[in-house]
């Protein structure tokens, strides 16, 4: 039987908001799951841009959800509930909580580590895919044989929305900044490749015969060219804004093409919905990733102790993929 310390390392903000530096490492009391909750040893966590928003002071976590950063996590449960025992592989959607040796979760928002992943390759999984299914296929719609653009394309949002659209038999359009990263979207399945330093994406994606669903995370500076690049009925779903919250809606416009316009953010649904959300998950994404049509891609990993510099590679936008931290002790 494993002994639960009482204490564990985890990442505190100095000052509770400021720059990468400001995280550091901070003892702290090991969480005590609750009514359905397990507790995870964490072996790895997975770095997300709404952990640097909370950092920054702009993205509070929801009631009841740690204060600490960390919305995905892998390891073995050590306190099990549910469908769970002691010892089982899992990666997990969090509330917060993850940049540490121990986490809870509902133990409804945790899956088994797909055969063959590491704990790296699987904590790099649940944010990002539980965002790309929510918006590209509940949201969206995305049906096979339509017409996908995503851009950001080698963010980890990015390279798994690639992934999972030509999974469900979409043609993808992606866009990058810079003919490097253009090329590694290309690799990654994308039909079509926009170098949106170079080219404009509306012009490529109408040239193409348009797109039926665009996934966003820039927000006002691209929403023109969302709207142009749209068919008739498309849908344009946001889920940052990178490049500015307030749009000029041209009403026109979008009643003639029956354009439909959403977003939506992953961490404040309730906790059924991501339970059902992760049902959906496992059903339809685990076998593409089992069957290697869907692939982990991580960026770099480091220790937990730096997580102040695994977030600033996030922030200076040179990572494919995902950043990955592992805890002391170490992740296969």
């Amino acid at each position: 039987m494993t002994t639960i310390p009482e204490s564990m390392q985890a990442i505190a903000i100095q000052g509770g908001s400021g720059p990468a530096s400001a995280l550091h490492l901070e003892s702290l009391a090991v969480p005590t799951p609750g009514e359905g909750q397990i507790l995870i040893k964490v072996a790895a966590a997975g770095i997300n841009r709404p952990d640097i928003f909370q950092r920054l002071g702009f993205y509070p976590p929801p009631p009841g959800a740690p204060a600490t950063l960390g919305l995905e996590v892998a390891g073995e449960v050590l306190v099990a509930a549910g469908r769970w025992q002691v010892g089982d592989r899992v990666c997990a959607l969090l509330g917060g909580g993850g940049y540490a040796e121990y986490a809870i979760c509902d133990a409804r928002h945790a899956l088994p580590i797909p055969a063959g992943l590491s704990f790296v390759e699987a904590a790099s999984l649940p944010e990002t895919v539980f965002t790309v299914y929510a918006n590209v296929f509940d949201a969206g719609g995305l049906k096979a044989g339509e017409t996908f653009m995503v851009h950001g394309a080698t963010s980890g949002i990015g390279v798994t929305a690639i992934q999972m659209a030509r999974a469900a038999g979409a043609r993808v359009i992606a866009t990058a900044r810079g003919a490097a990263k253009a090329e590694t979207a290309r690799a990654l399945g994308a039909d079509t490749v926009v170098d949106t330093t170079a080219e404009d994406f509306a012009e490529v994606a109408q040239q193409a015969g348009g797109v039926d669903v665009v996934l966003d995370m820039v927000g006002a500076s691209y929403f023109a060219g969302n709207l142009a690049a749209l068919k008739r009925r498309g849908r344009i779903v946001f889920i940052a804004s990178l490049g500015g919250n307030d749009v000029t809606l041209p009403v026109m416009a979008l009643m003639q093409k029956q354009a439909v316009v959403t977003g939506s953010t992953l961490r404040g649904r309730s906790g059924d919905e991501k339970a059902a959300l992760a049902q959906e998950v496992e059903r339809v994404v685990w076998p593409w990733i089992t069957g290697g049509q869907v692939r982990p891609q991580v960026d770099q990993t480091f220790a937990l102790a730096d997580a102040g510099a695994a977030q600033q590679r996030v922030e200076d936008g040179g990572h494919v993929g995902k950043v990955v931290l592992t805890m002391p002790g170490g992740a296969d």
